[in-house]
C-alpha cells in the first residue's frame, strides 16, 4: 500500500455551526463538493470533511457513543509566524474553542497551541522552523 492518507473525517454534532467555526476561526474555505449532510476542506494535500456524528457512526456500522475527554488523536495545522499562532488562537477563542495550552515557545523549538473545537476535536496550531512550508502550505519531510 502507498503511505498515504487523503482524508480525514469529523463526526461533529451541528454541522452548520462546525462549518462556521472551521470557516471563520480557521480560514478554511468550504468546497463545492459539500452538500446537507458533509462539509469539505481542502488542506494543502488532504481533504477535511465534516459529517454529522450520529450519522457517521450510523455509515460506520457501530452505535454512537459520546466521545470521551481525551481520544488520543490530535490534528495539527502549522503556520508560517509565530505571530500566525496567535491571530488563530485569538480567532477560536472568539467563536467558543476550549484553548487547552495558550500559544507559547515549546521544548522542541518552535511555537504552539492546542485547542478543541466546538466537538471536543483537539487540535494543535504550530509555528515550527524545522518543518519549514512549500508554496502551498505544505510540510514536505526529509527521506
Amino acid at each position: 500500500m502507498f503511505p498515504r492518507i487523503n482524508l480525514i473525517t469529523l463526526g461533529v454534532s451541528d454541522l452548520n455551526r462546525a462549518v462556521h467555526f472551521y470557516e471563520t476561526g480557521l480560514g478554511w474555505k468550504k468546497s463545492k463538493e459539500s452538500n446537507e449532510n458533509v462539509a469539505f476542506f481542502q488542506i494543502g494535500a488532504l481533504v477535511l470533511g465534516l459529517f454529522g456524528e450520529k450519522d457517521l457512526a450510523k455509515d460506520i456500522g457501530i452505535p454512537f457513543q459520546n466521545r470521551q475527554e481525551y481520544s488520543g488523536l490530535t490534528l495539527a495545522q502549522n503556520v508560517e509566524t509565530e505571530a500566525e499562532v496567535d491571530r488563530i488562537i485569538n480567532e477560536v477563542r472568539k467563536l467558543g474553542a476550549t484553548i487547552l495550552k495558550e500559544p507559547q515557545k515549546v521544548f522542541w523549538g518552535g511555537y504552539s497551541a492546542y485547542f478543541k473545537d466546538l466537538d471536543g476535536h483537539i487540535f494543535e496550531v504550530a509555528y515550527n522552523p524545522f518543518f519549514p512550508l512549500n508554496e502551498k502550505g505544505e510540510i514536505e519531510l526529509r527521506q
